[in-house]
């Protein structure tokens, strides 16, 4: 194990921690609705873990999320299918407009497992998809890099 290998795995497992803490406590102590989703802890791994790679942009992130979870939403609402159908089909329309827009964020490829499951409303896309995607994002500039000095977003670009 290199020292740069376990100074990289202790930052990213800080500042999940913090990041995640924070979503989990604006869920479970304000009234200010949903601010988790699961797929947020894989989008962690890539933030913290590689804050350098193209899927870990804030660009990415925050559209990667939106639109998986529109798409999710959508085929929840407007294809008349069983469930075991509707998924596989939004997962594969989310896949390619990520990449066809090149916004591709892997962990939001669950996003429509997440809103297909939970039968969520459009509200879902307001809390917790943009507004949580907005405070990971934050997060991430702030700790990449005012803490630990890395140049984040790349570019400096934001969206």
């Amino acid at each position: 194990m290199k020292f740069n290998n376990f100074k990289q795995a202790l930052f990213a497992s800080v500042f999940s921690i913090i990041t995640i803490g924070a979503l989990t406590l604006l869920t479970y102590k304000t009234e200010f609705g949903i601010f988790l989703i699961a797929s947020f802890g894989s989008t962690m791994v890539i933030l913290f873990g590689y804050p350098e790679s193209p899927f870990a942009q804030p660009k990415n992130i925050f559209f990667g999320h939106l639109i998986t979870s529109i798409i999710g939403i959508l085929c929840l609402n407007f294809i008349p299918l069983p469930l075991f159908i509707i998924i596989p089909i939004a997962v594969g329309l989310g896949a390619g407009c990520m990449i066809l827009l090149n916004v591709t964020h892997p962990p939001a490829g669950g996003n429509p497992i997440i809103v297909i499951i939970g039968s969520v409303s459009y509200d879902y896309l307001i809390n917790p998809i943009i507004l949580g995607a907005l405070i990971v994002i934050l997060f991430g500039i702030v700790l990449n890099r005012f803490v630990l000095g890395k140049k984040y977003p790349e570019n400096n670009k934001i969206f």
